[in-house]
């Protein structure tokens, strides 16, 4: 382990003699500095929704699992005593804070995206709605049912169960994609940067050739490549990564953007994650062109 730190350790340290084997200009620098630059760019980004999305599950888990509706169908005239009956079962129900029922102004609330403000609720046979807010360790979703069913024909108990199981399994997944995200623009910044690489030691095979001559080693000569390239990688990286979280802090807050994408970026410590981008751009750089390179040169020797 020692021998192997030491030598990538040598690999990193400057030299002058060697450095001149690699352009300090030309297309293959442009090219690794624009592509660690516009890898660490979408990078941020990945790395944004990844966290909004574990935060949305969170969310939606704690919104959905304390709340419940009981929902009560019958004739009108019966309406009025069934959602009061109803009541006297929730508040005597052990790990049941409150039940609310819905006035007519809310449930009109509740229709209005989907039929307009105009909607007549009061003239239309809609059942009637109570909202349930737990406390503790919840209440017994079957032992409430069976008292309902015995007292309140009518009630339906709706735990949110349906609605949040695919709405926490739909977030984990978006928070996979984004982690697939992140692994696939790895794999392409050094894929990109091993073919800067190579072509960097195609356009100096002349100069490798005279220093092999001289005596000069592959490792010694691979060294000159990882440096040049991964401080290009280091470089282009941190500034794409700058621009990616003011493009992120340029994003509509939650009160503004609202609907799926509230909360998209990064909150609080949250702002530290994208730091750790250009360290393992250029980690990724260096072990990419120190394969390129050695793989290159003992083809060639």
């Amino acid at each position: 382990m020692k021998v192997n730190l030491g030598r990538y350790m040598s690999m990193l340290a400057g030299d002058p003699l060697a450095d001149r084997a690699v352009p300090p200009t030309g297309y293959t620098a442009n090219l690794t500095v624009f592509t660690a630059g516009a890898m660490a760019f979408l990078a941020v980004f990945a790395l944004a929704l990844s966290l909004a999305t574990g935060r949305l599950a969170d969310r939606w888990s704690a919104e959905l699992a304390r709340t419940s509706t009981l929902r009560i169908s019958a004739p009108a005239d019966q309406l009025a005593a069934q959602e009061a009956a109803a009541v006297r079962v929730l508040e005597t129900t052990p790990g049941v804070a409150s039940a609310k029922p819905l006035t007519t102004e809310e449930q009109q609330a509740l229709l209005e995206p989907w039929f307009g403000p105009d909607l007549p609720v009061e003239t239309l046979p809609i059942p009637r709605l109570i909202e349930i807010i737990e406390e503790g360790d919840g209440y017994d979703p079957a032992g409430l049912r069976a008292r309902l069913q015995a007292e309140v024909p009518g009630a339906i108990l709706d735990d949110h169960t349906r609605w949040r199981e695919p709405l926490i399994a739909a977030a984990n997944r978006l928070r996979l994609l984004a982690t697939v995200a992140i692994l696939l623009i790895a794999a392409a910044t050094g894929a990109m940067i091993t073919l800067a690489a190579q072509a960097a030691l195609a356009a100096n095979a002349q100069v490798i050739r005279v220093m092999r001559l001289v005596g000069a080693r592959d490792l010694y000569i691979a060294g000159a490549f990882v440096r040049r390239f991964t401080l290009r990688s280091l470089t282009g990286s941190a500034a794409g990564t700058a621009a990616g979280m003011l493009a992120v802090l340029l994003l509509p807050k939650t009160e503004v953007a609202g609907g799926f994408l509230t909360g998209l970026g990064f909150q609080g410590a949250g702002w530290i994650a994208p730091l750790v981008i250009p360290p393992l751009a250029a980690i990724v750089a260096f072990f990419a062109t120190r394969a390129a390179a050695l793989r290159t040169l003992r083809a060639n020797s």
